[in-house]
């Protein structure tokens, strides 16, 4: 009986040892994270999520690091602008681990090496423009430390996904000299506005007197080219006709003439010697006899 008895007592620890190696050479990675594997205190592998097998009691996993994107905590720093304004930038930064061998041999506390490398550059970056360059371009001041962020931590085996500037804060003297500039500048354009409306309402004044004076003009000529027309044809009508013609336009102005004078409310007195009443009675005749 103590034959079979140790007989069976190998066979449990070789069955118990198979069933050690499997459960040490078989490791299965979820889908978040990479996980590290040394050999004999060396870098040997790297595992990716799902089932991954190893050399038992060679090969140890060192390492589980997690690959999902990771936000760290929004910090504010001070930074001076170009024209000597003290500023206070939030960031706020957004990354993930992508080559875990990387972020595990090459930094120890890689959160704060992102954190102190962000502050720099933001400073940095600040410090070449101007104030107002930094409230009206935020968008390409954050693209430029997102790219300069993702430079600096490649060699982490970090991908930096986003680097936003949250807010650019300004102490209460600064801020009261902005108001009282921005003040200014409001007033100056009221006044430039004001100047520039007088300005033009004096311009076209002064178009509406050319205009009247053109078409005055105009209309002038055109009455001295009928009038011209007019003596033409008379003296056309002169030289056909002879004296009668000229006669007979006396006859009608001075018919023209007593039209107006009889066109008067008939409370004036007019007196006309009598070679005007013999003019008109000839020219009533001239008229008849034209008719």
């Amino acid at each position: 009986m103590e034959p079979v008895l140790g007989g069976n007592a190998v066979w449990l620890a070789v069955a118990a040892f198979i069933l050690l190696c499997i459960y040490l050479g078989v490791r299965i990675v979820p889908q978040s994270q990479k996980y590290v594997v040394e050999r004999f205190g060396r870098l040997h592998a790297v595992l990716g999520p799902g089932i991954n097998f190893v050399w038992p009691f060679l090969d140890k996993v060192a390492h589980k690091i997690s690959i999902l994107e990771r936000q760290l905590p929004n910090a504010s720093q001070d930074a001076i602008t170009s024209d000597n304004v003290l500023v206070k930038v939030e960031t706020s930064v957004f990354y993930r681990i992508t080559e875990p061998e990387k972020t595990v041999y090459r930094i120890k506390d890689v959160d704060a090496a992102i954190a102190t490398t962000v502050a720099g550059i933001v400073r940095s970056e600040i410090g070449k423009i101007e104030l107002d360059m930094v409230q009206s371009n935020r968008a390409q001041l954050i693209e430029r430390v997102r790219e300069q962020v993702s430079a600096m931590v490649d060699d982490w085996g970090v991908e930096v996904t986003r680097a936003e500037i949250l807010d650019v804060n300004l102490d209460d003297a600064t801020r009261a000299a902005m108001l009282q500039q921005l003040n200014a500048e409001r007033a100056r354009r009221a006044q430039v506005t004001e100047a520039e409306g007088r300005k033009r309402a004096v311009e076209l004044a002064a178009d509406a007197d050319l205009y009247a004076a053109e078409q005055q003009a105009k209309a002038k000529r055109i009455t001295a080219d009928a009038e011209a027309y007019a003596t033409g044809v008379i003296a056309e009508a002169i030289k056909e006709s002879g004296i009668e013609a000229a006669q007979y336009q006396v006859a009608l102005k001075q018919v023209e003439a007593l039209a107006a004078v009889a066109a008067g409310d008939g409370k004036q007195t007019i007196l006309l010697p009598a070679q005007a009443m013999e003019a008109f009675g000839d020219a009533f005749k001239m008229l008849k006899g034209r008719a």
